[in-house]
């Protein structure tokens, strides 16, 4: 056991590659200051705070200053260590995602978006650090942060027993955290690491609904919010659910709703006039409003409201 100084950089961090030859041990050290490994490939033994545990391609070990740990490979392992300090971060990244989350010392194994996400994150980093310039090292410390954002949220995804329930979960995750970025059914599943056939079948068995129409749901149910809620042009809000154009906006949207999206605007302004000079709410009729079909959600159906006649 002993102290294993790192040198950083200025900047304060540094992502290396360490290759571990078949049956190398690495005795028990720590550093002064937080690692990240990543295992690239191979198989191998990771020990933490006197804890063994398997060490294989995927697999993320977060290691917290002063933490004693060692690694023996069982073949050929390479890993990927993203070493820093903490200064580099204010409070607010400190207390909300180091302490809150990695107090200790960790293994993780994050499930396949999380894998994903993780890999193009580490990959933007080594672009950033080759450059070398002022730009690029504030981009690793905005890419360091989330990576920790990704492994935090990596330890709160849903525990099920059923392999399919919980890939539908995880499924129905991605959709709800990246809405705004999803182009078609591929994308998602290239993100899981599956056929396309294979997610829309164990999302429709699961939800009832296919992950597409399921994502056109989420669209539209923000889409009515912001509309409601908020003066951003119609322009912005198809920008910021991910509609490419504006014209599949409200096309889409009209689908759904029977209304497009500037008369759903002008109508529930009448209806709140309408109820602000009655002084009194009742509950309506109807309302152009979306539901999805059969889609079992714990999201609460959107109360339906009915507008009175424009007089425009």
């Amino acid at each position: 056991m002993g102290l294993q100084k790192l040198d950083l950089p200025a900047e304060g961090i540094l992502l290396y590659e360490f290759k571990h030859t078949d049956g190398e041990v690495v005795k028990e050290h720590h550093h002064q200051v937080h690692q990240i490994l990543y295992a690239l490939e191979g198989e191998g033994k990771l020990k933490l705070d006197g804890k063994e545990n398997a060490f294989n391609h995927d697999h993320i070990a977060v290691i917290v200053p002063q933490s004693e740990h060692s690694i023996v490979s069982d073949s050929k392992l390479t890993v990927l260590v993203l070493a820093f300090d903490d200064a580099i971060f204010d409070s607010a990244v400190r207390n909300g995602l180091l302490d809150s989350f990695f107090s200790r010392s960790k293994l993780l194994k994050p499930n396949g978006f999380s894998s994903s996400e993780l890999r193009q994150l580490l990959r933007k980093m080594l672009f950033e650090q080759s450059s070398g310039n002022l730009v690029s090292h504030l981009a690793m410390r905005i890419i360091l942060c989330e990576i920790l954002l990704v492994l935090s949220r990596s330890e709160q995804a849903p525990s099920l027993a059923d392999a399919n329930s919980l890939r539908a979960e995880r499924i129905r995750h991605y959709i709800d955290t990246h809405y705004f970025e999803i182009f078609d059914a591929n994308n998602i599943a290239s993100m899981l690491g599956m056929s396309t056939r294979y997610v829309n079948m164990i999302f429709k068995e699961h939800f009832n609904i296919t992950p597409m129409r399921y994502l056109t749901d989420m669209r539209i149910e923000l889409a009515q919010k912001m509309l409601a809620e908020t003066d951003k042009d119609i322009a912005s809000i198809c920008f910021e659910l991910g509609f490419e154009t504006v014209s599949t906006f409200y096309r889409i949207f009209k689908d759904s709703v029977e209304v497009p999206p500037n008369k759903y605007r002008t109508l529930h302004k009448i209806q709140e006039r309408h109820m602000e000079d009655n002084d009194k709410h009742y509950e309506p009729d109807y309302l152009p409003t979306h539901a999805p079909d059969n889609a079992a959600s714990s999201k609460p159906e959107p109360r339906r409201q009915v507008y009175p006649k424009s007089t425009d």
